[in-house]
């Protein structure tokens, strides 16, 4: 087997899936995004992701969570406090929650599944059971926290479905690879990345790290931009609101509503959501840490979210789409 080069994407192209801004728009074009999480004891989570993508550029951000959550939630966002924990006595069944959750999805284009869930197991049900409606619509779904749970004690809710993307740390990483039979001996960190996705039938995996390794079972981008040293929780939740606007974008420019050459494939533009992702999550990290040093914290990243964006990406984009 030849050994792997990860490689980067060329700029240009990252270019390329940034939609114009136009008054020929209208709301809910550029994204839409909608966040399944949030829990008694975590609401910071669901609010991370959803704020981040309306940060960087989602029109609407919906939280699906628990009602105790949502008292908290609710005055940024639209919230739907359809989750039920199992040992409260719900007033749903699982099946009616999912159902309640289907009927969303046509205000959404991608799905954020995990921040704050919990490991309830009503909740880890609703869950999967949302997860595959959603993916009887094509819907894109990005996997991470308490959702990597669920899919490392069942692969099969995401198994062979290529519009997934799981983003673990280092030790859920090292779980899922355990639950796929992915060995680490004589293996590189993108070697592995690239092996667990194959063992998922091209799932997108992000193994976020000292370098980030994005694969799709063939190819394996890497991010070594310059991060911030604090390790604060919710990172990752900001990674997953950026790489769903991305994702959104995507979408907008797979439906052409703008003018491009369409140059792109689909089943790029998953991995190229991915690595920017990462990339602004790790500018923005930097840009605060800079400024607080030990006392940063997640909400001073996500208001570096603009600035990064512009410094790194839409700022050196020199050909800009037209409508």
């Amino acid at each position: 087997m030849s050994k792997i080069v990860p490689t980067k994407p060329p700029l240009d192209t990252l270019c390329t899936l940034i939609p114009p801004l136009s008054a020929k728009f209208y709301k809910g074009q550029l994204g839409r995004v909608g966040v399944i999480g949030g829990s008694e004891e975590y609401t910071g989570a669901p609010y991370f992701s959803a704020i981040s993508a309306l940060k960087l550029g989602a029109d609407l951000a919906h939280v699906i969570c628990q009602p105790t959550a949502a008292i908290v939630i609710k005055s940024y966002s639209p919230v739907h406090p359809y989750m039920r924990r199992s040992e409260k006595n719900p007033d749903l069944s699982a099946d009616e929650i999912i159902n309640n959750v289907e009927e969303l999805f046509p205000r959404l284009h991608v799905l954020v599944v995990g921040p704050g869930l919990s490991r309830d197991l009503m909740m880890l049900n609703c869950a999967q059971g949302i997860i595959q409606k959603a993916k009887e619509k094509m819907m894109p779904i990005i996997i991470d926290a308490d959702g990597l749970f669920l899919v490392q004690n069942n692969p099969n809710v995401i198994k062979d479905y290529p519009k997934a993307i799981l983003t673990p740390n280092l030790n859920e990483f090292k779980r899922l690879c355990e639950t796929m039979n992915v060995s680490s001996e004589n293996n590189s960190l993108e070697e592995m990345t690239q092996q667990l996705s194959k063992a998922f039938g091209g799932v997108i995996i992000v193994n976020k790290g000292k370098t980030d390794f994005i694969s799709n079972g063939n190819v394996v981008f890497f991010v070594d931009n310059e991060g911030g040293l604090k390790r604060c929780g919710g990172q990752g939740d900001v990674l997953t609101g950026l790489i769903a606007t991305f994702l959104d974008w995507g979408l907008a420019y797979q439906n052409k509503i703008w003018q491009h050459d369409n140059k792109i494939s689909p089943d790029d533009i998953i991995m190229l959501a991915s690595f920017a992702g990462c990339v602004i999550t790790r500018e923005c990290s930097r840009i605060a840490f800079g400024k607080l040093g030990r006392s940063v914290q997640t909400s001073d990243i996500i208001s570096e979210i603009a600035y990064s964006f512009n410094n790194f990406l839409e700022g050196k984009c020199t050909q800009r789409p037209s409508i």
